[in-house]
C-alpha cells in the first residue's frame, strides 16, 4: 500500500468517522482506496463533491457517492437535552471520537468543536435527548 497516498486520500474525507463506508472510521477506508479494494463512492457525508475529489487523486473515473449508504447532509453537531439525560453512557460508549463526556448517572455533554455530526450516538440513547444542531 502507498502510505503517501493513503494520506492524502484521507485529508479528502470528512474525518466523520461514521463508517457509513463499510469501514471502522475514514483511515480505513482511505487504506482500502489506496489499496485499490474500495471505490471513492462510498462516503455520504463527502458527498458526491467528495468522491469526485477521490476520483481525482486516484485518477479514476468521478462517480455519485452511492446513496444506499446514506443521505449526505448539512454539517451538524450533537447536542444532549440536559432535563432529559438519564446519565446511562450508552452515548459515550458509541462516540468514535470522545466528544462526549460526563460519569454514569449524571448528565452528559458534547464538546463540541470535537462532534464530527456522525449520528452514532442518536440510535444508543435510550431515551432520544440528543439533538442534530446544523452549524454555521
Amino acid at each position: 500500500m502507498d502510505i503517501a497516498l493513503a494520506e492524502r486520500l484521507d485529508r479528502l474525507l470528512p474525518q466523520t468517522q461514521c463508517g457509513q463506508c463499510g469501514f471502522d472510521g475514514c483511515r480505513p477506508y482511505a487504506e482500502a482506496m489506496a489499496r485499490h479494494e474500495a471505490g471513492v463512492d462510498r462516503c455520504p457525508p463527502g458527498g458526491d463533491a467528495g468522491a469526485r475529489a477521490l476520483a481525482h487523486l486516484l485518477s479514476t473515473a468521478a462517480q455519485p457517492y452511492d446513496r444506499t449508504r446514506g443521505l449526505h447532509k448539512p454539517s451538524a453537531v450533537a447536542l444532549i437535552v440536559e432535563a432529559d439525560c438519564i446519565g446511562c453512557t450508552k452515548c459515550i460508549q458509541a462516540c468514535p471520537v470522545d466528544a462526549i463526556i460526563g460519569g454514569a448517572k449524571h448528565m452528559h455533554v458534547v464538546i463540541e468543536p470535537l462532534c464530527t455530526g456522525c449520528e452514532l450516538c442518536l440510535p444508543a440513547c435510550p431515551v432520544d435527548c440528543i439533538e442534530m444542531h446544523l452549524t454555521a
